[in-house]
């Protein structure tokens, strides 16, 4: 049941991410789209549905893989509007644009149109380009931007700021200046139009961003639901509950830690987002009265990073945050846990009766707490603050994946750029479906790395690379990952007799 409604509802968030994005350079029907980019997980949750004791054929995992991206690639190319067409019907519906040199055309991002440059702007406009720092040779007026292609001839973390400073000297703050990178590695300037500007004709309504209402009536109800599943997970029944309701605050436990955990997480990013300024929500949990209680919470960013120091800070605060909540939360609920027999049937959600030898930090963690208990061919019954933690560990390593818009993805962007970060993330995908295939309860990872858009947005400094302090402790969260994701090598149980 719950594998049914969570792929409803990454199904449905997949729709909406194509309808809002890829539908607007493309005639092809946005269900089509989404029928193509569905096509492994449809064959995926079938075979599970119905054959849920077999393993999968690997003609079934791999070949979907293959043509699905091919053939949604090709709906798109089929369909796709260009640029001319797009540019001569707004003409043609607003004919009195003709009469200026240049034209302003829709932005495809934000529909904001760009300011005309004429002559004197366009020399202004090279002007801003000393040829020291960035040797401009061309620039390419687009629908969505304006780019400034050239040589860069000193260290991005240099040129950026000197670029950025002689523009808004001209254009005020008409623009959004990006910095990013070809393909083949040459960076470039864009300017793109600012929909916040206090110069433009046209302004996009401010959002409120802080809604605190909303946040705490979340964040009461995910206590009451997270609490209900904490007293279930305690051994309370239905009936139970029924003669005597008092017995729903043994599910506090569990609740309050839980929520601890990914309030700190989500918390962590929202307080480096507004250290660097950039514009976001509060946290907001997602109250479910089934599964854990709760799909999570999330921060929504609602304006460009600066740079890719920003992107990686934000990224690794959630992560590490939830991460030093969870440990002693942990330990202190493994301190309560007792020892079962082990039993035929491994399951990464038997809270009754789990082995903690499929994760390495977790057999470790739950050798030191308990001590000479845990023997070979021992399991864990978990106590309902060990369950939370233990969530906690799961919740971390989803996180810490390294594709598109997870806290991974975005790490691996910062660390070593957009190219190299998609390459990275395409690589883990098939690694994921390649360990679903040996253990079982790793197919919803692989469907929700499916559905994970696999590129990240760009910071405005996109090029200037991170510090070796930084690097560091990118290497020590991707580490992390593979201590939570790795199992207990067999030499490692005998030596701590597991």
């Amino acid at each position: 049941m719950e594998l049914i409604i969570l792929f409803l509802f990454l199904s449905t968030l997949s729709y909406i991410v194509i309808k809002r994005n890829i539908a607007k350079i493309t005639k092809t029907p946005t269900w089509l789209l989404w029928l193509a980019l569905m096509i492994p997980p449809l064959i995926w949750v079938g075979w599970y549905l119905t054959n849920p004791k077999n393993s999968m054929p690997s003609i079934l995992v791999f070949l979907p893989l293959i043509l699905s991206p091919i053939l949604y690639i090709w709906l798109i190319e089929i369909g796709k509007i260009s640029p001319k067409s797009a540019d001569l019907e707004s003409s043609s519906q607003t004919p009195e644009l003709q009469k200026t040199e240049n034209p302003p055309s829709d932005s495809s991002k934000n529909n904001t149109p760009i300011p005309p440059i004429n002559s004197q702007e366009e020399k202004a406009l090279r002007d801003c380009f000393p040829w020291g720092v960035y040797y401009l040779q061309k620039i390419d007026y687009l629908p969505q931007a304006i780019l400034c292609l050239g040589k860069l001839m000193t260290a991005p973390e240099k040129a950026y700021p000197t670029i950025k400073n002689n523009l808004e000297k001209v254009f005020d703050d008409r623009f959004l200046i990006i910095f990013q990178e070809t393909l083949q590695g040459q960076p470039f300037f864009a300017l793109v139009p600012n929909p916040h500007s206090t110069t433009a004709k046209t302004q996009l309504p401010q959002e409120k961003l802080t809604r605190p209402g909303i946040a705490l009536t979340l964040l009461i109800l995910t206590l009451f639901t997270t609490t209900i599943i904490g007293a279930e997970i305690a051994g309370v029944e239905v009936t139970d509950l029924e003669t005597d309701p008092s017995l729903i605050l043994q599910g506090l436990p569990y609740s309050l830690c839980l929520i601890a955990i990914l309030g700190i997480h989500e918390l962590s990013h929202y307080l480096f987002a507004v250290y660097y300024r950039i514009k976001t929500t509060l946290p907001y949990f997602i109250p479910i009265p089934f599964f854990l209680g709760t799909f999570g919470a999330f921060i929504s960013i609602k304006s460009p990073m600066p740079n890719r120091k920003a992107v990686f800070d934000v990224a690794i605060a959630g992560p590490l945050g939830g991460f030093l909540v969870t440990i002693p939360v942990l330990i202190w609920g493994l301190g309560y846990s007792h020892v079962v027999a082990m039993p035929d049937q491994i399951n990464m959600l038997n809270f009754e009766a789990l082995d903690p030898r499929f994760s390495f930090l977790l057999a470790v963690l739950s050798k030191l707490v308990m001590g000479s208990q845990l023997v070979a061919n021992k399991a864990i019954s978990l106590h309902p603050a060990a369950v939370a933690g233990y969530i906690g560990l799961i919740i971390t390593a989803l996180n810490l994946m390294p594709v598109g818009q997870l806290d991974g993805g975005h790490i691996v962007h910062a660390m070593f750029g957009q190219g190299k970060a998609l390459i990275i993330g395409q690589i883990t995908r098939v690694l994921v479906i390649m360990l679903a295939l040996v253990r079982g309860e790793f197919l919803l990872w692989a469907i929700i790395l499916i559905f994970m858009p696999v590129t990240d947005q760009p910071a405005l400094n996109d090029v200037t690379e991170l510090d070796n302090g930084r690097d560091f402790l990118g290497l020590f969260a991707l580490i992390l990952l593979i201590l939570i994701l790795l199992p207990l090598p067999s030499t490692v149980a005998q030596w701590l007799n597991l």
